[in-house]
């Protein structure tokens, strides 16, 4: 399943191949950068939301619709303070991963 919408990407960088990888590296770095501090389980779950929140965002920015879902429901969850905060973590997690391994191919 590919984790890039690439017409999603074109339509967001007007087609210019140059700037849809630049977008691609940025997202990759953040999702480097953010993923550590979302996984810590000792990090207030606030903050973790925010980052959820911050993924989202990028995610949208570049059709990584599977993630942007993810981390919607991971921030609620985080947010809410549910049970299944943590394992919505770890989808969002994996799916980061996903996504990162998916640009790092390209």
């Amino acid at each position: 399943m590919a984790e890039i919408d690439r017409a999603a990407l074109d339509a967001q960088t007007g087609g210019d191949a140059d700037l849809a990888r630049e977008v691609l590296a940025l997202f990759a770095g953040e999702c480097r950068r953010l993923l550590p501090a979302l996984t810590d389980p000792t990090r207030p779950a606030i903050q973790r939301a925010d980052i959820a929140h911050t993924l989202r965002g990028a995610a949208a920015g570049l059709g990584a619709a599977r993630v942007q879902r993810l981390a919607g429901e991971a921030e609620q969850a985080l947010r809410a303070g549910t049970a299944g905060a943590e394992e919505s973590v770890a989808v969002l997690a994996a799916a980061i991963r996903d996504a990162v391994a998916e640009i790092e191919g390209a």
